[in-house]
C-alpha cells in the first residue's frame, strides 16, 4: 500500500522558517518531489531529490531558500523553507516517481507525470 504523508505545516511571518516532512511507505521511488499550489493557480513544481544519487533540483522561485533532503533510514523526504514570503503561501504537497528523469524537470513540471502523492499540508506566510 503506497502512502505519502506530509507535516510540518503552519502560519509564519515573513522572513521566517519552516521544514515540511513527508514520510513515505509501501514502494520503491526514485525521485521524491515537492509542490505546491495556491487558490487560483496552477500547481507547481519546488524542488525534487534523486534518492540514491541525492542530486537535487529547483524552482527558480526557492534557490537559495528552500532545502530538500531525504533521509534514508526513516524514508522521509524534507524541505527546509528559509526566508519565506507571502508568494509561498500554498497547499504543498509530497509526490513520488520510479523515473529519474522526472526529478530535473521539477521546475517546469506541474506534477501530472507523478503517480503517487500525498493529501498535503498548508503553510500560509503573512
Amino acid at each position: 500500500h503506497v502512502q505519502l504523508v506530509e507535516s510540518g505545516g503552519g502560519s509564519v511571518q515573513a522572513g521566517g522558517s519552516l521544514t515540511l516532512s513527508c514520510k513515505a511507505s509501501g514502494f520503491t521511488h526514485y525521485c521524491m518531489a515537492w509542490f505546491r499550489q495556491a487558490p487560483g493557480n496552477e500547481r507547481e513544481g519546488v524542488a525534487a531529490i534523486y534518492i540514491g544519487g541525492d542530486s537535487t533540483y529547483y524552482a527558480d522561485s526557492v534557490k537559495d531558500r528552500f532545502t530538500i533532503s531525504h533521509d534514508n533510514a526513516k524514508n522521509t523526504l524534507y524541505l527546509q523553507m528559509n526566508s519565506l514570503k507571502p508568494e509561498d503561501t500554498a497547499m504543498y504537497y509530497c509526490a513520488a516517481e520510479t523515473s529519474t528523469f522526472l526529478c530535473a524537470q521539477i521546475a517546469t513540471s506541474t506534477g501530472a507525470e507523478f503517480k503517487y502523492w500525498g493529501r498535503g499540508t498548508q503553510v500560509t506566510v503573512s
